[in-house]
C-alpha cells in the first residue's frame, strides 16, 4: 500500500472524474468526513475501507492501494501459473528461462510476492539441474520476501533451501531445517496437508543418508497417510487457466485473480508427486532390507514412473539403482544391467554418488557370474567416484566389497589395507546424531 497522501490523492482524482461528491462515495458505510480525511492524507485507510471505496469507484482494491492497474498483477499471476505447469510438467529449463523474466517483471511491480513464486520456481529449476549455489540463494531470498506470511505458505520455499543444503552433503543442517519447520506446524495447529507432506516427504533423504532408517520410514508413512488429502489437481488446473484467460480478455480481473490462484494451488499440489514418489521409493528400500523383494520392486516402479514423468534425473537416477539391487537379488541380472549402464557417466558430486553406486552393483553382478577381474574394475571404479564426492559410509561398504575380493584371490596384504581404509572412513565423524523427532500431525 502507498503512503496516506498518494491514496487520497488518488482518490480525490477518481472521484473527480466520475463526478461524485464525497457523500455519494462514502454512503453508505462511511461519511463525507471520512473521505474528507481520507483525501487530505491525513489518515491511514483500512484494507476494508480501500475495498469498498474501490466498487463505488469502478475499480480494484490493488490500482488504489498502488496505483498500478490491476490488470498487470493478474497478468503476472497468470503467467506464474503457466510457469509452475512447464515445471510441474518436465521441462526445467524452459521453466527456468520464463521464471527469469517473470521475477524482472515483479520486481519491476514490486510486488514481492511474485518475486517469491518467481524466485521459489528458479530455485527449483536450479535444483534439477544440480546449481545448488544458486538454488539456495533463490529460496532464502523468497523466505525473506515471504517472512511475514504463514509457515505454510513459505513450506516450499523452506523445503527446497533443505534440499540443496542435503544435496551438498549438509544432512544435519537439512534436517534441522525441515524439522524445525514440521515441528512449528505440528504445534500450531496449521496443519496444511500440503505442507505437511512436502517438508515430511523431503526429510527422507537426508534421514536415509545418516542412517535414520526408522525415522524415514516414519515420515514416509505420515506423508502417505496424509496423500489422499492431496489431489491430483493438472486438469482442474488446466481449467482454471483458461478460465482466468477468458475472465481476463472480457476485464474481470478479480474473478480471473481467483481462477489464477485456484491453478497455482493445483500446480503445487501437481509438483507434491515429486515428494510422494520419495515415499514409495522409501518402502522399497525398507521392503528391499526386509528381504519382500516382490513388494520393494512394486514401490520402486511407482517412484520411478513418477520421477521419470518428471524428469527429475538425480533422484530418477537414486531410485534406478534401488531398483537394480532389487532386480540383481531376484536373479534378473540382465535387466539389472539395462538400468544401470547410462548411469555410469553421471557427474557432479550427487551424480558421482549414483554412478558409483552403479559401478558397486555391476561389480556385484560380475562377482554372482564368477568374473572377479571385471568385479575388481568395477569397485575400483566406483572408488575413485566415492573419494572424489567424499560419502564416507559408501566407501567403508565399498572397501569391505573389495577387501573380501581380493582376500578370495589370495592378495591378503592387499585385503588387509581395503578393510583398514574402511575401517578409517566408518571411525570419521559422523552425521547420525539427531534431536527428538518432530512432534507426530494429527490424522
Amino acid at each position: 500500500m502507498d503512503e496516506p497522501a498518494e491514496i487520497g490523492r488518488r482518490v480525490l482524482r477518481w472521484r473527480t472524474e466520475r463526478g461524485l461528491t464525497q457523500r455519494q462515495l462514502a454512503e453508505p458505510k462511511y461519511t463525507a468526513a471520512h473521505v474528507s480525511t481520507l483525501e487530505s492524507g491525513k489518515v491511514r485507510p483500512s484494507e476494508t475501507a480501500l475495498r469498498f471505496f474501490a466498487e463505488q469507484l469502478g475499480t480494484t482494491y490493488e490500482e488504489l492501494a498502488t496505483g498500478r492497474p490491476a490488470h498487470l498483477a493478474t497478468e503476472l499471476r497468470l503467467a506464474l501459473a503457466e510457469a509452475q505447469r512447464l515445471l510441474a510438467t518436465g521441462t526445467p529449463s524452459e521453466a527456468a528461462a520464463r521464471y527469469r523474466d517473470l521475477l524482472a517483471e515483479a520486481e519491476r511491480l514490486d510486488l514481492a510476492p511474485e518475486q517469491a513464486a518467481a524466485g521459489i520456481g528458479l530455485g527449483e529449476c536450479a535444483l534439477e539441474s544440480g546449481e545448488l549455489a544458486d538454488a539456495r540463494a533463490h529460496f532464502e531470498t523468497a523466505e525473506r520476501l515471504l517472512a511475514a506470511e504463514p509457515l505454510p505458505r513459505r513450506a516450499r520455499a523452506i523445503r527446497g533451501r533443505a534440499v540443496a543444503h542435503l544435496l551438498a552433503g549438509e544432512l544435519r543442517y537439512a534436517c534441522y531445517v525441515l524439522e524445525t519447520a514440521l515441528d512449528e506446524l505440528n504445534t500450531s495447529g496449521l496443519h496444511d496437508p500440503d505442507a505437511l507432506v512436502l517438508l515430511y516427504a523431503a526429510t527422507i533423504g537426508p534421514y536415509m543418508d545418516m542412517g535414520a532408517h526408522v525415522r524415514a520410514a516414519h515420515a514416509a508413512d505420515i506423508a502417505l497417510a496424509l496423500a489422499p488429502h492431496v489431489s491430483d489437481p493438472a486438469l482442474v488446473a488446466g481449467m482454471h487457466r483458461s478460465v482466468a484467460r477468458t475472465l481476463l480478455a472480457e476485464g474481470r480481473i478479480a474473478e480471473a485473480d481467483t481462477s489464477i490462484a485456484k491453478a497455482q494451488e493445483l500446480y503445487q499440489q501437481l509438483h507434491l508427486r515429486t515428494e510422494l514418489a520419495h515415499c514409495h521409493w522409501m518402502r522399497g528400500y525398507v521392503h528391499a532390507q526386509h528381504g519382500a523383494l516382490e513388494d520393494a520392486e512394486r514401490e520402486l516402479r511407482i517412484a520411478h514412473r513418477t520421477l521419470a514423468a518428471k524428469r527429475a534425473s538425480l533422484f530418477t537416477a537414486q531410485v534406478e539403482v534401488e531398483l537394480a539391487d532389487v532386480l540383481r537379488r531376484r536373479g534378473r541380472h540382465e535387466e539389472a544391467e539395462a538400468l544401470l549402464t547410462h548411469l555410469l557417466d553421471l557427474s557432479g558430486e550427487r551424480g558421482a554418488v549414483h554412478a558409483a553406486g552403479a559401478h558397486r552393483l555391476l561389480g556385484l553382478i560380475a562377482e554372482d557370474r564368477g568374473d572377479l577381474a571385471a568385479a575388481e574394475r568395477y569397485y575400483d571404479n566406483a572408488l575413485v567416484l566415492l573419494e572424489r564426492s567424499g560419502a564416507a559410509g559408501d566407501l567403508a561398504d565399498l572397501c569391505r566389497l573389495r577387501g573380501d575380493l581380493l582376500r578370495r584371490t589370495g592378495r591378503t596384504e592387499a585385503a588387509m589395507d581395503a578393510y583398514r581404509t574402511g575401517l578409517g572412513h566408518r571411525a570419521a565423524p559422523g552425521t547420525t546424531t539427531l534431536g527428538p523427532a518432530p512432534r507426530h500431525p494429527p490424522i
